[in-house]
């Protein structure tokens, strides 16, 4: 999930500030700004990678709603609100669409209920929420979704502050496992495919009390073990189902992810 911080303090880098830096947003501070400058010049492709998991979740949370027909939607590690969230992607094809952003940062959730606005005919909801506990975040979710019907899970940019182990693949099956079938899971993270990316990550730990772990593209395929994966699987992100509308030049960067869909 996004860095949790007991107090807010700015002089102290916050992930979700220093991703928001990035992605061209205007919520950081100086340490934000300089830490994130340290990480670009020593690493360019963070910015890209940034942008890229934006681009991911369009085209997914897309798919999701226009050709698969979901029209409720879990965004677990919400981060601070930029272009594109999921709601607006999703409300843009079905304004009916129903989501709910869950984080346990009360900065992050102060930025979201102030900016995050939805559709009259959908919902737009948020949870305090620790994704380690997915008992109370699944049974409070509840409140807003129908278990019945199909849900799309997402883990955005979430997972890389735990180690990818038994414990966290555990922790993705009790969620999916309480989503009825037809559900889907959306989720990518940064990998170590990247020199760049792995130093930047050394830099990132010197400086940050929430290390962040780097996966291997096999470790985070591991977490959609049971699920069904659409094509084309678990890829750098700008390869998964790239929109050709965007005329852009499609290279590898050190983010991957893919979506699933429960049987």
């Amino acid at each position: 999930m996004t860095d949790a911080t007991p107090a807010f303090d700015a002089t102290v880098p916050h992930s979700a500030r220093v991703w928001s830096y990035w992605l061209g947003g205007k919520d950081h501070y100086p340490a934000d700004r300089g830490l994130g400058e340290r990480i670009r010049r020593d690493a360019p492709e963070i910015v890209e990678i940034a942008r890229a998991d934006r681009r991911f979740i369009i085209r997914s949370i897309t798919h999701l709603a226009a050709r698969e027909g979901v029209r409720q939607f879990l965004d677990v590690g919400t981060g601070l609100p930029t272009d594109d969230n999921t709601h607006e992607v999703a409300q843009a094809v079905a304004r009916d669409a129903e989501v709910v952003y869950v984080d346990n940062d009360p900065m992050v959730l102060a930025h979201a209920r102030a900016l995050l606005t939805g559709t009259p005919e959908g919902g737009t909801h948020f949870i305090d929420a620790d994704l380690l506990e997915p008992e109370e975040l699944l049974g409070r979710a509840r409140a807003y979704l129908d278990f019945t019907r199909p849900i799309a899970l997402t883990f955005m940019s979430t997972l890389g502050h735990y180690p990818a182990d038994e414990r966290l693949y555990a922790l993705i099956r009790t969620y999916v496992d309480a989503l009825p079938s037809g559900s889907f899971l959306a989720l990518n993270d940064s990998t170590h495919t990247s020199p760049q990316i792995v130093d930047s990550a050394v830099k990132w730990n010197q400086n940050s009390a929430l290390p962040i772990h780097l996966r291997s593209p096999e470790q985070i395929e591991a977490c959609f073990a049971g699920l069904e994966l659409l094509d084309p699987g678990v890829v750098s992100l700008p390869f998964w189902r790239p929109d050709p509308a965007r005329h852009e030049e499609t290279r590898e960067v050190a983010q991957y992810g893919g979506v699933g869909r429960k049987p």
